[in-house]
């Protein structure tokens, strides 16, 4: 297993990261590594060189304002998603829809080397993270509480980084796999890198063939105003349709001197949204309208495409860990498909209808940031500059076809055209510093200004809305002992209403279900608060962490009935929410040949709303999730690994959702050092399912969604030149990794979290 070496400046801007971590010995507990500190000789005055701390060990741990997980020692990494990889991830779930939630809550950013990516926001971020390949991704960053230099755009709140795959190392290597799976499933990938004299190449390639079937069952009980008596409803529903995603990606960095560096990169993803389904509706008879009993049949074609390409110059100052990074990102991701609808009717005397629906929905973002870090007054200090342009262009256009003819007429109620243009410009400053020998504190400040230009096209309606927001942050650490840690940590963000959520038209979902915007939301503010507490208990890693968030004018989902049967959800600001909990996780090997990875988050979350009959509701919820991962070396070649995830009860507007779980296997078998076999199934038991629950004084409902949740996958993977990597031989998987966005270690890669 080989090492990693983290070096960090006392002074620099790792400073808190360096005297307050815990090392992992490489060797057993009776022979650990110790740090050695080696002291420079005292320069002249005009460039003040600091003490230097060098840690060996495998696994640094926690920064002071982030936790950062490894997951490509995950045994399905090779044949895996960024979903899969995110399942890995201590707290968080992607559920199969590819909704992410943290701590339980849905209200999440997720970007890429620290910037924000058009395909990761609004629907598109589900598809987008089950088509991304789990290989090309070196760590996890789980930033619970931003800092300053952190945007508030794409949603606002917590923050999973990706920090992709980087390989500095002279020479060349590639890394090629395939895969196959169940019911044709497949996926092959292919990722190298090459690095001579000042230049440096790294790309990779992939394609997929996967999804998943699904079934649901939604039976709902509706008030009838005109007797008083609840209506019974139900809908059946079978949606199949396997999709082709395929990606590339590519970054060319140059070496102009020792201290200047330029850096490109581009990417481009595709997939198509192809996807059958029937729908069986059975609607009892209300005071107003017949029951009815009928299919109704859709055929769905489409594609996406995503695609950016971004611009980095470096430059390292004469004073230690004097850095200027001036970047430039630009990314874009468009959406098609059409609909194809048909109604088949059981109900005598009722005709048939036919209908199409064509949607075409798109996002660019241009993000133009800086960063200048430089040693000032025995600390480190950091400002940076943000100016960001996030457009979004919602088209969808339906017709009803009629069955004798086939002329189509253009429905004007479920026809609309949409833009919001939303320009973010930022200033942020930090100061980190070390107060003495057992403390340490990085403070910040964020100033943002946003322009919002609303134009409802269809309804010939433009609106505009500018406001200013100032955002704190504060962090510090405490060292107990050489082997234990308290960090403290404080944050405010602001949640914007995305693109959806600020819609005023009503947009149709299916028969019982249909969806409008609130142009008048206001932003979420949410204030959280964390410590934690880092040691080794019985040679294994743990940390504990109790929260508190706390949310003003929190967006909830708000529902009521525009027809007898038909359901109206929309956005509105409710009374405010709150959450609490403790997290803990620890890891570390139980024997010589098996290691332990666990982690759970006990919770109590409250919201407060008003219910579709203005009643003001408060509604508690406790839950537990977590999960657990062991893996057990066999032999030197024979690796297998066993994985619990269990969801705990959230809540959702006016509704909850119920717990579940899932239970995964893997098996690695090393062939040749350049070649493995990889076995896995995921959600071997069947269980995984999405169960959401309503009860008010109009609504009864309990929907269940069910998925092709059991998939084998068998695969080899060939790797060619350099050595094997650390991710490939590691065992203890939830270890943090040095370097990324804004890490320790120099030269890392990963652009650093911008501005």
């Amino acid at each position: 297993m080989q090492k990693i070496l983290l070096t960090c400046c006392l002074t620099g801007s790792a400073i808190l990261p360096a005297y307050a971590q815990t090392a992992t010995p490489e060797t057993p507990a009776t022979k650990p590594a110790k740090p050695t500190t080696a002291i420079l000789p005292a320069p002249a005055k005009a460039k003040e060189v600091l003490p230097e701390v060098t840690v060996s060990a495998e696994r640094p741990t926690n920064r002071i304002d982030r936790q950062v997980y490894d997951v490509k020692s995950d045994i399905s990494s090779t044949n895996g998603t960024a979903a899969d990889a995110l399942n890995n991830v201590p707290s968080v779930n992607v559920d199969p829809d590819g909704t992410v939630t943290l701590r339980g809550s849905t209200n999440v950013q997720i970007m890429v080397d620290g910037k924000p990516s058009a395909m990761l926001q609004g629907d598109n971020r589900g598809p987008a993270l089950q088509a991304m390949a789990a290989d090309d991704i070196e760590s996890v960053e789980v930033i619970n509480n931003p800092g300053a230099q952190f945007g508030n755009e794409a949603g606002g709140g917590p923050i999973l980084n990706l920090v992709m795959r980087r390989n500095r190392k002279p020479g060349g290597m590639a890394t090629v796999n395939g895969n196959a799976g169940t019911a044709g499933r497949y996926n092959s990938a292919v990722n190298g890198s090459y690095n001579e004299g000042p230049w440096g190449f790294q790309g990779s390639a992939n394609v997929r063939h996967d999804g998943r079937n699904s079934t649901a069952d939604v039976v709902r009980d509706t008030l009838d105003t005109g007797t008083g008596q609840f209506v019974h409803n139900n809908q059946t529903s079978v949606g199949r349709g396997l999709n082709d995603m395929a990606g590339l990606n590519g970054t060319v960095s140059y070496n102009l001197n020792q201290t200047d560096t330029l850096t490109g990169s581009a990417s481009y993803n595709k997939r198509t949204n192809d996807q059958q389904s029937s729908d069986h509706y059975v609607n009892g008879a209300t005071s107003l309208i017949p029951a009815a009993d009928y299919v109704r049949s859709t055929s769905r074609t489409g594609d996406s495409n995503n695609f950016g390409w971004g611009a980095r110059y470096d430059h390292k100052g004469d004073l230690p860990n004097e850095t200027l990074k001036i970047d430039l990102r630009v990314s874009a991701s468009e959406n098609d498909n059409v609909n194809n609808y048909a109604n088949a009717y059981a109900t005598p005397g009722w005709i048939d209808t036919r209908a199409n629906q064509r949607n075409h929905n798109d996002t660019r973002i241009v993000d133009f940031t800086g960063d200048y870090e430089r040693p000032l007054w025995g600390g480190t200090a950091k400002t940076g500059y943000k100016i960001a342009t996030n457009d979004n262009n919602v088209n969808t256009l339906y017709t009803d076809i009629n069955p004798i003819s086939g002329a189509a007429t253009v429905n004007n109620g479920r026809t609309n055209a949409y833009e919001l243009d939303e320009t973010v410009y930022a200033l942020y400053g930090t100061y980190q510093m070390r107060l003495n020998d057992r403390w340490g504190a990085l403070a910040g400040l964020r100033a943002e200004y946003t322009d919002m230009d609303i134009n409802q096209i269809t309804g010939s309606v433009e609106a505009k809305n500018h406001y200013i927001n100032y955002i704190p942050s504060a962090y510090a650490t405490y060292k107990v002992t050489d082997n234990a840690n308290l960090r403290f940590a404080y944050a405010r963000r602001i949640r914007r209403p995305n693109a959806n959520d600020l819609n005023p038209y009503v947009t149709y979902r299916d028969e019982f279900n249909v969806f409008s915007g609130n142009p008048n939301l206001k932003p979420t503010k949410t204030d959280s608060f964390e410590v934690g507490y880092e040691t080794k208990i019985a040679g294994l890693e743990t940390n504990l962490r109790g929260y508190y968030r706390k949310d003003t004018d929190s967006i909830v989902d708000y529902r009521y009935f525009v027809a007898p049967n038909v359901l109206l959800t929309t956005r509105a600001n409710g009374e405010g929410s709150h959450s609490s909990g403790l997290e803990f996780t620890v890891s570390g090997k139980l024997t010589p040949s098996l290691t332990l990875n666990t982690s759970g988050n006990l919770a109590r979350s409250q919201q407060s709303f008003y219910d579709d009959s203005g009643n003001l509701i408060t509604r508690t919820a406790n839950s537990l999730s977590g999960r657990a991962r062991l893996n057990y070396s066999y032999d030197a070649a024979n690796q297998i690994q066993m994985a619990l995830q269990m969801m705990g009860k959230t809540l959702s507007g006016q509704g909850y959702r119920s717990a579940n779980h899932t239970f995964n296997m893997s098996w690695r078998h090393t062939v040749t050092p350049q070649l493995t076999l990889v076995a896995n199934v995921t959600d071997l038991f069947n269980t995984n399912k999405m169960q959401t629950i309503i009860d008010s004084d109009t609504l009864r409902e309990t929907s269940t969604r069910r998925f092709d949740g059991r998939v084998f996958y068998v695969g080899l993977s060939y790797r060619f030149g350099g050595t094997a990597s650390s991710g490939e031989h590691r065992e203890e998987g939830w270890g943090p990794r040095p370097g990324g966005p804004g890490g320790p270690g120099p030269g890392a890669g990963g652009p650093p979290p911008g501005a």
